[in-house]
């Protein structure tokens, strides 16, 4: 009798120790499928991966094996217990080590991106190189945002024409995803557009007698003379000078912009006959629409110019990058004869 209770012990026991093991592998094997970091430390592009729109779930298994994970055999099977070929979608994701299966295809399925860091300065000189950023950054291409930028919807829609639309871009820093459509991304420029055209600078903007996109025009203009913030204002005021006198602005840049080459160093008298509304050397009044997106301080400078005589300026015989005024034509001349001067006893 006691021998049979004992072999009633040992066979219970072994099946414990059975059911015991096959639930350690089953738990051995869950976590190694599911739960283990399965992101190699070397993954390309810092373990960013670029889903597209048009790929296929074969194309989603390639770009994720092609060096993103570290065991290709455990992503694909708990890819397929998790059926992510029906869930995927598509994105710029970025995969960091430490992270298991189970977090990849989670993060793959509900369309978790990491955004995009999308900056532009003041010193984008056309839409078409603002496309090509555009198209650099973004998964839609330079062609898709040219066309929405200066499609007559998007110009009726925004209340821009071909020549003003730059002015609805504010340069900064935004976070977009990297899926953003391009009347999207239209959609949130505007909005930032409105954002930042306060009551405070709509106001100054009317009472010194310009459009925002006028404004924006002229800042443009600013920013092309000098990179020097301090002196912007100064800048502004005397172009606003020249406005208010009916005197033609004849702006450099406006002239470079208008023969169509920036990498013209210096304009000859050739480049003043240019014909082109942009030519401020031969038609008053400001061109129609900014040359450069202006950065928020040329914008500001503009809205906030000095108050001074000055008609005139040129590059500052100290050669700092800074300028030289003037009230009239002869000392105008006499500041761009002592530049000169400087500039040949280098």
């Amino acid at each position: 009798m006691a021998r049979r209770k004992n072999g009633k012990s040992r066979g219970a026991l072994l099946f414990a120790l059975v059911l015991c093991g096959i639930g350690l592998l089953a738990c051995l094997n869950y976590y190694g499928t599911f739960l283990y970091g399965n992101i190699r430390s070397d993954a390309p592009d810092n373990g960013v991966v670029k889903i597209y729109r048009d790929f296929s779930y074969e194309d989603l298994c390639q770009a994720m094996t092609n060096g993103v994970v570290d065991n290709n055999t455990t992503f694909l099977r708990a890819a397929k217990k998790m059926k992510l070929d029906d869930k995927f979608k598509p994105g710029r994701y970025r995969f960091r080590k430490g992270m298991g299966n189970k977090q990849i295809v989670r993060i793959l399925s509900h369309g978790w991106q990491t955004p995009v860091n999308l900056s532009f300065n003041g010193y984008m000189r056309s839409m078409e190189k603002f496309a090509g950023l555009l198209g650099n950054k973004l998964e839609a291409d330079s062609l898709q945002f040219l066309q929405a930028i200066t499609s007559p919807e998007t110009l009726n829609k925004y209340g821009f024409n071909r020549q003003t639309i730059p002015a609805m871009f504010i340069p900064n820093t935004y976070e977009v995803y990297w899926t953003v459509t391009p009347e999207e991304f239209l959609e949130r420029m505007h909005k930032e557009y409105e954002k930042f055209w306060t009551e405070e600078r709509t106001a100054k903007a009317k009472e010194i007698g310009l459009t925002k996109a006028e404004v924006s025009t002229l800042a443009s203009i600013v920013i092309e003379e000098t990179k020097y913030e301090p002196e912007m204002a100064k800048v502004a005021g005397v172009y606003m000078n020249r406005l208010h006198k009916g005197m033609l602005l004849q702006a450099d840049p406006t002239v470079k912009f208008a023969v169509g080459d920036e990498s013209l160093k210096r304009i000859l008298n050739r480049h003043l006959n240019v014909e082109s509304p942009y030519n401020t050397y031969k038609y008053k009044g400001l061109p129609p629409g900014p040359i450069t997106m202006p950065t928020v301080a040329a914008i500001d400078a503009v809205l906030n110019y000095e108050h001074h005589d000055y008609l005139y300026f040129c590059a500052n015989p100290t050669l700092d990058g800074r300028h030289a005024f003037a009230t009239s034509l002869a000392g105008h001349l006499e500041n761009a004869r002592k530049y000169h001067q400087a500039v040949s006893g280098r």
